[in-house]
């Protein structure tokens, strides 16, 4: 048996929606998108990547009601959700479409459709396991994240230090946040001058995360302070072992 309703306007258009423009045309066919939450747009105007899911449908005797799962990566690295209702009224009618903040007003507005009671012969369910968007692994920071990658790639003094395919992709940074990596610590740190290690982890406006790894040390002839730039963690700390090393 066939699904008896129509996807058309949930197939993917040629050209991919931003964010924005995906989120007007939610609110644009909406009939109480008015009563969204000013916090909810104003959350929405920082929205870097979104997905979309079908989350449940149901279809009897000519009524239809499927509900539509809309998530956001916000700039912060949060993410925020709206659920869409989309159903008719009458059998063959046409759909007329809804949004709401949590599923809780979802299924309160879900309990009030006129659809009648299951009935084996008519009934087909659908249930979809939405897509939704990877959580980010931590809280970033909207800040100049793109000048600070520039001013991070700038101050390496590595020769293999990461180049401009690295760049070019960093400068789409919309948020990003430092943290000082601890452990393996191996022969690094035991004598000598001491090292420290750093994670430069930068959230592009296409939802992607890209971490840079920095290394200071005095491990130098002079003693004096170096920087030093790499992709990996692996790369990073093997330069430390070979910067120790190389001292004792």
């Amino acid at each position: 048996m066939s699904v008896p309703y129509e996807t058309a306007a949930y197939e993917p258009s040629e050209s991919p929606e931003s964010p924005e423009e995906h989120l007007a045309r939610l609110l644009g066919r909406a009939l109480n998108s008015f009563e969204l939450p000013d916090e909810t747009m104003r959350r929405l105007d920082c929205a870097l990547a979104h997905d979309s899911s079908l989350h449940s449908a149901h279809h009897s005797a000519g009524l239809h009601r499927e509900t539509y799962r809309h998530t956001w990566l916000l700039a912060d690295g949060s993410a925020l959700t709206l659920w869409e209702l989309v159903h008719n009224t009458t059998p063959g009618g046409e759909p007329q479409h809804e949004v709401y903040v949590d599923d809780e007003e979802l299924g309160a507005a879900t309990a009030r459709l006129p659809l009648p009671p299951e009935t084996p012969d008519f009934e087909l369910p659908v249930l979809v396991q939405p897509s939704s968007l990877p959580a980010p692994r931590l809280t970033y920071l909207p800040e100049g994240s793109a000048d600070h990658a520039r001013r991070l790639l700038r101050r390496a003094e590595n020769p293999d230090r990461p180049g401009a395919d690295t760049a070019a992709r960093l400068a789409t940074a919309a948020a990003h946040q430092i943290t000082q990596a601890f452990g393996r610590p191996g022969r690094v740190g035991r004598t000598g001058p001491p090292f420290s290690l750093y994670e430069h982890a930068f959230l592009l406006r296409t939802g992607e995360e890209v971490s840079l790894w920095e290394v200071e040390h005095t491990a130098t002839p002079d003693g004096r302070h170096m920087c030093e730039v790499y992709v990996s963690e692996d790369a990073a700390r093997q330069a430390m072992e070979r910067r120790a090393t190389h001292q004792r």
